[in-house]
């Protein structure tokens, strides 16, 4: 497999045949007289990854608006999901490569040795404070965060904050606490590693569960997902040329705009159920034409690895 993964381009007059045959034959939620419009205002290069080796990695692994079985949103008939490609835009993600791509290692080592490797602390002071959370090993924030404030190395201090930030905010599992599988994937981010698609995995594996039991929290990183949902429900009058700089970051400018915090959950609701068609962004203003990751083979669902399981993803949704 090629050192790139996004490693075979199209043309769009194939994809787009392909999409609209494939999804008329799934009896999909293309309205009776559909014409697209894709010509009038985009230009696509689309890309197919190679099947056999994510299916070698997917055998290393343990399956009132959003629909667990496509994975997407579905608002009054407009169905709209987070992509690979939106994430990897709003944190301002280089394009993934396959040897980039995060996967669980054969060989794992410890928790323990873990936590050495990244905080450089005694043996007997990291293990002094490992705690069991249910199925799973973790680490209190109030011990990193006295860590930060006290750690000799300012290196260290960095890395201890950027961890405690990926268990709590990316990756939340058990409240106020960091767990061990956050390490794994925070030990390989030096290594050129992307999370993008491991947090979009974990978002629609979140969005599933909760979906299915009807109750408890959105485990996920529900910051990111709410920045997606403010670019595509609430339109901008006009585009800010700062989106063709190198520097401009989306997620600076959404954080910039003041929101009401007053507004309850009701009229929250109230407003999602009434969304029309022409309410809905199907595409970031921001994000400019590139390619696109669309099937795994001759499959249009292909698996996207997080980092307590993976699950099916199926971007055909999103070129529409």
């Amino acid at each position: 497999m090629e050192k790139r993964f996004l490693d075979k381009v199209e043309d769009n007059a194939t994809v787009q045949t392909w999409s609209e045959t494939t999804q008329q034959k799934k009896c999909d939620s293309l309205a009776e007289g559909y014409v697209s419009e894709s010509w009038d205002f985009t230009r696509i290069s689309v890309t197919q990854n190679s099947l056999q080796e994510l299916k070698e990695i997917w055998d290393q692994w343990d399956d009132k608006f959003w629909n667990p079985t496509y994975s997407c949103f579905t608002f009054r008939g407009v169905d709209l999901m987070p992509t690979v490609e939106e994430y990897m835009a709003l944190l301002r993600c280089s394009k993934i490569q396959v040897d980039k791509a995060y996967s669980r290692a054969v060989n794992v080592p410890t928790f323990l040795k873990k936590l050495l490797n990244i905080i450089r602390m005694s043996e007997q002071w990291v293990a002094a404070r490992i705690k069991q959370k249910g199925d799973g090993k973790c680490i209190p924030w109030k011990n990193l965060k006295d860590l930060i404030l006290s750690h000799p190395d300012t290196k260290k201090k960095v890395d201890v904050f950027a961890l405690s930030v990926y268990g709590l905010v990316v990756f939340p599992k058990a409240l106020g606490h960091i767990d061990e599988a956050v390490t794994d994937l925070f030990d390989r981010l030096n290594k050129g590693v992307t999370p993008v698609p491991t947090i979009l995995a974990e978002t629609f594996r979140s969005l599933n569960e909760y979906r299915k039991v009807g109750d408890g929290r959105f485990i996920g990183c529900a910051q990111l997902l709410l920045a997606w949902f403010h670019i595509h429900f609430w339109k901008v009058d006009k585009v800010s040329y700062w989106v063709f700089f190198e520097n401009y970051s989306p997620l600076k400018e959404i954080v910039a705009i003041q929101r009401q915090e007053d507004i309850i959950e009701e009229k929250y609701m109230a407003m999602l159920q009434n969304l029309q068609e022409e309410d809905i962004e199907w595409r970031a203003h921001w994000m400019l034409p590139d390619e696109t990751l669309y099937r795994c083979g001759y499959f249009d669902w292909f698996p996207l690895l997080g980092i307590w399981r993976a699950i099916g993803y199926a971007p055909l949704l999103a070129l529409r």
